[in-house]
């Protein structure tokens, strides 16, 4: 899984070819989840704090997650995001 981007020990991950509506994975200690890029929606577990800060990250990225995930569903290596600061 081509990692994305990585901030504050959470690892931002997305899939190639992965299945619609756009969304990317992301992981915390043992915790797992999946964020619909558009809609927001969170599927998973994941700990408040962590999920303010990959809203916050998604926030200030979303075309840049959406450039990654367009190219993905054509088989083109997607780029990193800056990680939030």
């Amino acid at each position: 899984m081509p990692e994305t981007s990585s901030f504050y020990g959470i690892v931002i991950s997305m899939y190639p070819g992965d299945h619609n509506p756009p969304h990317f994975h992301v992981r915390y200690n043992e915790y797992r989840a999946i964020i619909d890029i558009e809609s927001e929606i969170v599927t998973g577990e994941m700990p408040n704090r962590a999920l303010k800060f990959v809203f916050e990250w998604l926030d200030l990225h979303r075309d840049e997650i959406m450039d990654n995930w367009n190219k993905l569903q054509k088989g083109i290596a997607i780029v990193k995001i800056k990680p939030l600061e």
